[in-house]
């Protein structure tokens, strides 16, 4: 047997810890960053969370500019809008600071500033990412307000195309956050359903790594810690919204799972991104419904690894009681049973197997996907 080849990559800077979003200026001053704008969603805009940022930066003489036109899904409107407002300052780099919307803009933004090419020519497809010029890319300084998407220690953004309704993954090694902030504090307002929505799309990325069938031994064992910390402290941050030490394991845990995915994702993703890009679903919760269907597609070409996995998380049951924790750990947060309860309708399962089909997540699901195999898939997930 050969000795596999493979190409990996480590995230960045995390600073971590309860109270360190008081370091944000200074973290803007070591990254070059003298005019930050902060991009933030719409319902963060006006919380005490997000002014007491604003406020350590005018507080260090960096302003206090804010855009937060960000939508659920943002679009390359919510782009253009934030690129007029960080042109029109003068700005110099950008805060991401909320979930995986607001982060994903924020790149966006920076990555867009003055390219020549458009930004959907820089999808995540073999080599398009050197189209980009580098040397106009703005730095990124991360702060994730959930626990679930781990953009933060990512090199990519999701952007839907408003004309097709297709989530896009945009890439670029020089999106990665320049440095990121954890701070468990951050968490604590997030209504009931963002906890478990996010907590859930952590626990979709470590376990869709895991069972990718690619070679990635460290991924291998950060996605397993990573579910762990998922099935040991969602409960805990459900039932005590100010568990600060089980807020920090979810930031943990989300993390873990963005550089666990290097090694792939899968038919959750797959079906999940077309979902929430036409019906405008919740990431994460779309996550959450497929999950257990897919667990029963896959079953042949996972049940074993996912027996070893059941063990290191003290699950006993193999497979089954696998599946049986994730079912419970949904009936615990109120997860819908199925997509038609979200809104998606049977008309679309067509519609939604291409798009799934066309989606890059479908290259590191165990079982090999077709267009039949994921009508059948997503018709079950109704």
């Amino acid at each position: 047997m050969s000795t596999p080849v493979a190409s990996w990559s480590y995230p960045t800077a995390v600073k971590f810890g309860a109270g360190r979003i008081a370091e944000l200026a200074e973290h803007c001053r070591s990254a070059g960053i003298t005019r930050p704008l902060l991009v933030t969603d719409r319902g963060l805009a006006g919380l005490p969370v997000t002014a007491r940022a604003l406020g350590v930066l005018e507080g260090a003489g960096l302003g206090r500019a804010l855009f937060a036109e960000v939508d659920a899904n943002p679009t390359e409107a919510n782009m253009q809008a934030g690129l007029a407002v960080y042109r029109a300052g003068g700005h110099d780099g950008v805060i991401g600071f909320g979930g995986g919307s607001a982060l994903d803009l924020a790149k966006m933004i920076a990555l867009m500033v003055d390219q020549p090419v458009s930004v959907w020519e820089l999808e995540d497809i073999g080599d398009w990412w050197t189209r980009a010029n580098p040397d106009t890319i703005a730095p990124v300084i991360a702060v994730p307000t959930t626990a679930g998407t781990g953009s933060e220690v990512g090199r990519a953004g999701v952007l839907t195309d408003s004309r097709t309704h297709r989530k896009v993954i945009v890439f670029h090694p020089r999106l990665m956050p320049v440095i990121t902030i954890c701070d468990p504090e951050l968490t604590v307002g997030m209504p009931p359903a963002i906890t478990a929505g996010t907590g859930m799309d952590a626990l979709a990325h470590c376990l869709e790594a895991y069972c990718s069938p690619h070679y990635h031994p460290m991924s291998q064992g950060i996605a397993l810690e990573g579910m762990r910390l998922v099935f040991a402290n969602l409960p805990k941050v459900w039932a005590d919204p100010n568990d600060l030490e089980a807020r920090g394991h979810m930031m943990s845990a989300a993390a873990m799972g963005a550089v666990a995915f290097q090694k792939g994702l899968g038919a959750i993703h797959a079906i999940s991104h077309p979902v929430g890009a036409i019906y405008g679903t919740h990431h994460g919760t779309t996550n959450a419904v497929v999950m257990p269907m897919v667990l029963d597609f896959n079953r042949p070409a996972i049940e074993e690894r996912l027996a070893r996995a059941a063990a290191y998380l003290g699950i006993s049951g193999g497979f089954d009681g696998f599946r049986a924790a994730v079912m419970d750990l949904r009936a615990l947060l109120g997860i819908p049973e199925g997509l038609a309860a979200m809104g998606v309708e049977h008309a679309a399962v067509d519609r939604l197997a291409e798009a799934a089909l066309a989606d890059p997540s479908c290259a590191g699901n165990p079982v090999e996907l077709t267009r039949e195999n994921l009508k059948g898939l997503i018709g079950a997930c109704m």
